[in-house]
């Protein structure tokens, strides 16, 4: 989901000169998803968009969905190193661009025991989303193929306020504005029994609360349905809300593409994939929303924004689910300034901001060689 969001950036500011065609592939139903509006909204003119998942990363497979689409260019985003669909491109002669790269000391020492694997495989070129990822790319593939970008995910921080107004937000039928309304986003598996435990000392210290639960993967709701059900919570599916919800219910959240704006309706938000070591979400979300999230103690994927953030109070760090519910229920009796909240966001991030503008550069560049 993450890298599809990514890709929009991308296809909103390609602006080809000459016609284009771009195959934008997924591994999940929830990425096909936000790649259909993608495609809704921006193919057009001189872009033609068209989706399909992704081969399974078998050579033989990769080697005939090559030789049929014929590409001039495949761009992988943040850390999609597919060896089977590399090593087509090797050997069909199609350049190969990593686009936001992230590569984690962990994965760098996994790829470090076939070096010569990779060096065969190494890409034509790597657009590293920080200074660290860059010197971990260089150390697996040679620093001649790699330069640092600004991270793609600070540009989407002025597009999130059109999803996220309070004025034309689709969820206020459900969701009025003066509800106590939490939000708990991105929620994993590896943190579901401490998330459990959050969920029920929030509804037990405040029995006003409409919380909101969106687990990362869809695959899960049917285990938060028997959990809710086993704890005596009040919930129901998203889908099935029609009508203002009522205060103490769980919404267990079954549809696509509304987390922002949610965020933009809470007065408190967790972020998840943080009370559990899986590298955290993005927290920026929230914060463009005008919300000041909680995370947990892990975060590491998110380590190239640094410390700032935390320093200047925009994001609270707990150490446990205990934090998180202190910080919650402390922070859901007031109404946030978003405005304010915003444009601290903004001054953080205008300095940190343009990798996209640069990304389209470097495609347009690499599709203009023979």
């Amino acid at each position: 989901m993450g890298e599809a969001y990514l890709a929009r950036e991308l296809i909103k500011r390609l602006e080809p000169v000459s016609p284009t065609t771009v195959l934008l592939t997924t591994n999940t139903s929830q990425g096909l998803a936000i790649l259909k509006e993608i495609e809704e909204e921006f193919s057009k003119g001189p872009l033609q968009l068209h989706l399909a998942y992704c081969p399974f990363d078998q050579p033989s497979l990769m080697a005939r969905a090559l030789a049929l689409i014929q590409p001039h260019l495949v761009v992988l985003l943040e850390s999609e190193l597919w060896p089977g669909l590399m090593a087509g491109c090797k050997k069909q002669g199609v350049k190969v661009l990593v686009i936001n790269g992230r590569m984690t000391e962990s994965s760098l020492r996994r790829y470090q025991r076939w070096p010569a694997i990779w060096r065969d495989l190494r890409p034509s070129a790597i657009m590293a989303m920080s200074e660290a990822d860059s010197a971990r790319f260089a150390a697996l593939f040679g620093a001649d193929i790699v330069e640092t970008m600004a991270n793609i995910k600070f540009d989407r921080i002025h597009g999130q306020e059109t999803k996220g107004g309070q004025d034309n937000n689709p969820l206020l039928h459900i969701i009025p504005p003066d509800e106590q309304f939490v939000v708990l986003g991105s929620i994993r598996q590896e943190e579901e029994e401490a998330v459990a435990n959050l969920l029920a000392h929030l509804c037990r210290e405040n029995p006003c609360l409409i919380i909101a639960l969106f687990p990362r993967h869809l695959h899960r709701l049917d285990h938060w349905q028997k959990h809710l059900t086993g704890r005596n919570l009040a919930w129901q599916l998203r889908s099935q809300c029609r009508v203002k919800v009522r205060p103490g219910t769980v919404i267990l959240w079954d549809t696509m593409g509304e987390l922002e704006r949610a965020y933009a309706l809470a007065r408190a938000t967790f972020v998840g994939g943080s009370l559990a070591p899986v590298g955290g979400h993005n927290f920026l979300e929230p914060l463009g929303c005008g919300i000041r999230p909680v995370i947990g103690p892990h975060w590491e994927n998110f380590s190239w924004i640094g410390r700032g953030l935390i320093a200047q109070g925009l994001v609270h760090e707990a150490q446990n689910w205990q934090g998180v519910a202190r910080y919650l229920l402390e922070e859901v009796q007031g109404r946030p300034d978003r405005r304010q909240t915003k444009e601290a966001l903004h001054e953080f991030v205008r300095h940190r901001q343009g990798g996209t503008q640069l990304a389209c550069q470097k495609i347009k560049g690499m599709l203009a060689q023979p």
